[in-house]
């Protein structure tokens, strides 16, 4: 049987992206579409808008009327945004896969609370492997304890949240590897005279230029050499084919909180 997929944001660049790699899949059956209030796709065919005929999925802004048990939502919106749709989600019953950034503390803790009462995964980067460069980053991350971590990130100029959800991430699993917390530990950008660098820091670092789709380097720097770990994203269909992954995954798991980590097996 095919997955009941639900995009939210079905409008925007990744939507229509998850829309069109879903409607070729027989794996996967697009039921509906979601977008938020005024905006102008509301009302129109989903698949036309993607490009690849129509398939009599309108797009509303009424989530509700839609989120079944049954169905597996897609959501790559805005942190709040996403925070409304687990909201609609939780109360449904309906699985769904949160591929937003930029998520406060609050957010955070909310969304873990809700996540328990549905099938729901959250996850920075669905990036097949970028989850494979994080378990590599834990494993360096503690056999060279005593080495400095730098993360770098460059996205698109029109990303509205910095460092990445993905780079932050990354910081928080060397973190834990290395057994300490990350927020007490982090440095998020230099300027002026910095004096020499403390030791045990993990820098998050962030640029913006042009349509770069997300690379993400981390570098271990020690006495005479250094370890640099790059995962490049050449198109977003790497974030959308782990997002269908991971939808056809969370299909037949019970209600909890899981990561892509989860959806791999790694």
């Amino acid at each position: 049987m095919a997955n009941l997929i639900i995009v939210a944001g079905a409008a925007g660049r990744m939507g229509r992206l998850l829309v069109a790699l879903a409607s070729r899949d027989p794996a996967h059956k697009i039921v509906g579409a979601l977008e938020a209030r005024g905006n102008s796709a509301l009302g129109t065919d989903a698949g036309e808008l993607a490009g690849v005929g129509k398939l009599g999925v309108k797009i509303t802004d009424d989530y509700a009327s839609i989120a079944k048990p049954d169905t597996v939502t897609l959501d790559f919106t805005t942190a709040a945004a996403s925070m409304e749709h687990l909201e609609v989600a939780s109360k449904a019953g309906a699985a769904i896969v949160i591929g937003s950034t930029g998520f406060t503390p609050e957010m955070e803790a909310r969304a873990r609370e809700l996540a328990q009462k549905t099938r729901t995964v959250i996850a920075p980067n669905m990036s097949i492997g970028v989850n494979v460069l994080a378990k590599i980053v834990a494993e360096v991350a503690a056999i060279l304890p005593d080495f400095d971590a730098e993360v770098l990130e460059i996205h698109h100029r029109t990303k509205i949240d910095a460092p990445s959800g993905t780079a932050l991430s990354l910081g928080k699993v060397i973190a834990s590897a290395r057994g300490v917390e990350f927020a007490p530990n982090a440095v998020f950008g230099r300027e002026g005279i910095t004096g020499v660098r403390p030791d045990g820091k993990i820098a998050v670092l962030a640029m913006r230029a042009g349509d770069a789709v997300g690379d993400h380097t981390v570098i271990f720097g020690g006495q005479g050499e250094r370890l640099e770990l790059t995962h490049r994203a050449q198109s977003r269909d790497s974030l959308a084919r782990g997002a269908l992954r991971a939808a056809g995954w969370l299909a037949g798991q019970k209600p909890g909180l899981y990561t892509m980590r989860d959806v791999l097996g790694i």
